[in-house]
């Protein structure tokens, strides 16, 4: 698939919070919708899992509980609300192995098609952007960034990791999202109806070279 420049880029930043262990689980989705370099729209939705079986470990971290998802649609419904609209975009999201797993799990689980879309852990870009950071989870580089956050509520955790993106790529000198495989060497993951491939970051300098090049 190929990608245009920054005036045309297209992106979704995604997050999900669990009621349990398993990743059919999903209890709330956040969406950020990123056109022309800037986050325009951002969504969430409650979820109803299939099993209702809220751990209190889980309800503990972001505070949803079965009696807040008892009137909330499944997850087939909600995705029908945002299929069209993501297919084909470059998703975001914050330690995507976590978020890619469940959303995999759970189409696979109610027997719906996998949509076709490249995606990035940005997890893995701030890393390149940002050597020299102690940590890379989504509160501290909020904090970094200046980004406001409201942690664990998938629209807000899916906003920032939106612009942790946007920032990482101005950070790095590349013209969008669409220039970070070439700019950084970073191959984006790709999932489609026939499976997915992981996103893989290229080595990247050592925080003692990064800071000796500053220094």
């Amino acid at each position: 698939m190929l990608f245009a420049t920054n005036n045309d880029d297209r992106a979704v930043a995604i997050d999900f919070e669990t009621a349990n262990e398993s990743r059919t689980s999903a209890c709330s989705i956040g969406v950020a919708w990123i056109e022309n370099g800037r986050v325009t729209a951002t969504e969430e939705h409650l979820i109803r899992p299939r099993e209702m079986r809220f751990n209190p470990f889980n309800s503990a971290i972001h505070g949803i509980r079965a009696d807040d998802v008892a009137d909330a649609p499944e997850f087939p419904a909600v995705w029908a609300r945002l299929r069209e609209r993501l297919d084909g975009r470059l998703i975001l999201a914050h330690n995507a192995a976590f978020d890619l797993s469940v959303l995999r799990h759970t189409l696979t689980d109610y027997g719906l098609v996998w949509p076709v879309c490249p995606y990035l852990c940005t997890v893995t870009l701030a890393r390149r952007a940002w050597p020299t950071l102690t940590a890379h989870k989504l509160n501290h580089l909020a904090d970094f960034l200046g980004i406001a956050l409201d942690h664990h509520r998938a629209g807000s955790d899916a906003e920032a990791c939106g612009r942790i993106a946007l920032a990482a790529t101005r950070e790095l000198g590349l013209n969008g999202l669409a220039a970070i495989p070439k700019g950084t060497g970073i191959s984006f993951g790709r999932l489609t109806p026939d499976g997915y491939t992981a996103c893989k970051g290229a080595k990247a300098p050592s925080r003692r070279a990064k800071a000796a090049v500053q220094g």
